[in-house]
């Protein structure tokens, strides 16, 4: 093997002799060479040691106890001076006394869980063990029946060091950065619609197999009430019927509805020139219709996100064999939704948040009177 002073003294003889030969030659062959050395020996430098295993901790033990200086000892093993004391002060000849110790604290922090509290929240979760209750829903009980205080990240970490949750492994993650979305901050000033599809495995014997059900869906932005509807087909009449149902549950209509462009909801207007059932509603009812951009359900967000929600608290454990008892078990079932505190509501429920609305609504408008009559 040649060295690289060799290479490079063997090259000088040859060329030095030669009237093209400059020292730029010189520097663009050595350059390489002396490049790979430095970045070899910062990757050695940069290496990460390992916690010290057992036999090394001993060995250096061992090794300053025969009365090497302590220095010498620190630069072999490349470990601290604090550790080296630490291990010749539990070091009593067997491998057993340097072993890591547990940091659990012997006594509980004084803010922790109370074993009454962790008594709450395992008898709630044995007593409501087949019915898929949420986090915010767990803490909502709570705070009802039990009248717990405490943070509903707090419940989250507890309900996890009790086994409640499973860890989940993320391999990787989107790339898609969203863009700033203004959410209505009064109540009916959006409402997004949607349809979802039934799943098959909530069908029953009795059901055909050639037989749907639609979940159409409206969720009001500003305070994420929902209404839920079921039909056995996705046609733009029973859209109409269902936002007619929509004004009737919530009492009000609102000033724009979003939809995507399924056929339920539009017409492509270079096909069909004959204005949409929906869109004839909505002229009717002075209510902007606004589509979103073709297949971009997240501009469609908070209803494409109820729709999950619904197939873990919902169809997980459904069973139906006709459409009237998917009617009435989804009546419950929505019952259920609009009660469950959401951290976008600062945990309040839907219901919670709507009532605030109206009350801030109620104050506006008294604000208003009092001052037009002032003048």
């Amino acid at each position: 093997m040649f060295t690289i002073t060799s290479i490079v003294i063997v090259t000088l003889i040859k060329n030095v002799g030669k009237p093209t030969f400059i020292f730029t030659d010189f520097l663009h062959f050595i350059l390489p060479f002396t490049t790979m050395n430095i970045i070899n020996e910062n990757k050695e430098k940069s290496k990460r040691y390992l916690p010290h295993d057992l036999k090394t901790r001993e060995n250096a033990v061992k090794t300053y106890r025969n009365g090497n200086s302590i220095s010498y000892v620190l630069r072999k093993y490349h470990i601290s001076r604090t550790s080296l004391y630490r291990w010749n002060k539990a070091y009593d000849g067997t491998l057993e006394s340097l072993m890591d110790k547990s940091h659990k604290p012997h006594t509980p922090h004084p803010n922790a869980h109370t074993e009454e509290e962790i008594k709450w929240i395992k008898d709630l979760l044995r007593r409501h063990k087949n019915d898929n209750l949420t986090l915010g829903e767990i803490w909502y009980k709570l705070r009802i029946n039990k009248g717990y205080k405490r943070h509903i990240g707090s419940l989250y970490r507890i309900m996890r060091k009790l086994g409640y949750y499973k860890q989940i492994n993320i391999n990787s993650t989107s790339k898609y950065i969203p863009k700033e979305y203004n959410t209505p901050k009064m109540i009916g000033e959006k409402w997004q619609i949607d349809v979802k599809f039934v799943p098959t495995q909530c069908l029953g014997k009795d059901v055909p197999s050639d037989k749907k059900y639609y979940q159409y869906t409206c969720i009001d932005e500003a305070t994420r009430e929902r209404f839920l509807f079921w039909y056995d087909e996705h046609t733009p009449s029973n859209t109409v019927d269902f936002v007619k149902r929509c004004i009737t549950y919530f009492e009000y209509k609102p000033v724009e509805i979003q939809t995507d462009n399924g056929t339920e909801f539009t017409w492509n207007q270079s096909k069909m020139k004959k204005l949409h059932p929906l869109d004839e509603l909505c002229l009717q009812l002075d209510i902007d219709h606004h589509k979103i951009r073709p297949r971009t359900p997240r501009h469609n967000g908070k209803v494409e996100r109820s729709h999950r929600n619904d197939n873990e608290r919902f169809y997980n454990t459904l069973i139906i064999n006709s459409l009237e008892e998917l009617r009435k078990k989804g009546k419950n079932y929505l019952e259920r939704t609009n009660k469950i505190p959401m951290a976008c509501l600062n945990y309040l429920t839907p219901l919670e948040k709507r009532k605030e609305l109206i009350i801030s609504l109620l104050i506006q408008y008294n604000t208003f009177i009092s001052l037009v009559n002032a003048k």
